[in-house]
């Protein structure tokens, strides 16, 4: 085979290993096993030392997430891409959080179910388009913790203590903020009593504690 890939196929219906076998063969791409549910994969796996491992979630007699898990956990240097029939959000975020390198759905095309393959046995990590817009979707819509972690001051309160964990004095705050070094002042004491702080000192630890000021 021309790109040298090593893959097994981990999936519970025989015909679809046949198939995939079939396509990946014919992209010169090398089936090195087949295995029907997870603990045959870790074994096979283990035993054989694949590129990658193809791996569906759902199949009977152990699942994928914890053959990926366990895969990824023991044998860091193979990578398992998830080609199943699930788009659930559960089910992506919990084949990343095992280790999975990629995330194709069954539906998708011969050259792109290749293309994965090859991406993943290179170290990439590699997701269907629609698994894609999850996951940023996810991601961007995430609460900023530093948002949330003083839910007791008001916005410009955390723009101050922002600049206060930056290590900046009122002078420096009122002329960034445009803001006069009397209302800055009212602003640091407000800070300082809502946070329960005697000083600046234990304000900054906080902050930067939460993750401002970086």
């Amino acid at each position: 085979m021309s790109d040298d890939i090593r893959v097994i196929i981990a999936d519970d219906h025989p015909m679809f290993r046949q198939g995939l076998r079939a396509l990946l063969e014919a992209l010169e791409i090398g089936v090195v096993g087949e295995a029907e549910n997870g603990p045959a994969a870790v074994q096979l796996a283990h035993d054989v030392q694949p590129d990658v491992v193809v791996m569906d979630l759902h199949m009977p007699g152990g699942n994928g997430i914890e053959a990926t898990r366990t895969i990824t956990r023991t044998s860091p240097h193979i990578g398992v891409l998830v080609l199943t029939m699930f788009r659930d959000d559960d089910s992506v975020f919990a084949a990343m959080r095992a280790g999975a390198r990629g995330y194709l759905l069954k539906e998708s095309g011969a050259e792109e179910i290749a293309r994965a393959v090859r991406a993943v046995a290179a170290g990439e990590a590699i997701y269907g388009p629609e698994i894609a817009r999850r996951v940023l979707t996810y991601f961007t819509d995430m609460p900023d913790p530093r948002k949330s972690a003083f839910p007791e001051l008001t916005d410009r309160e955390r723009e101050v203590l922002e600049l206060i964990a930056q290590g900046r004095n009122n002078g420096e705050i009122a002329g960034i903020l445009f803001l006069s070094p009397k209302t800055i002042r009212n602003h640091v004491s407000n800070i300082f009593m809502k946070l329960h702080v005697a000083d600046r000192a234990q304000a900054i630890v906080l902050a930067r504690e939460a993750g401002l000021g970086t």
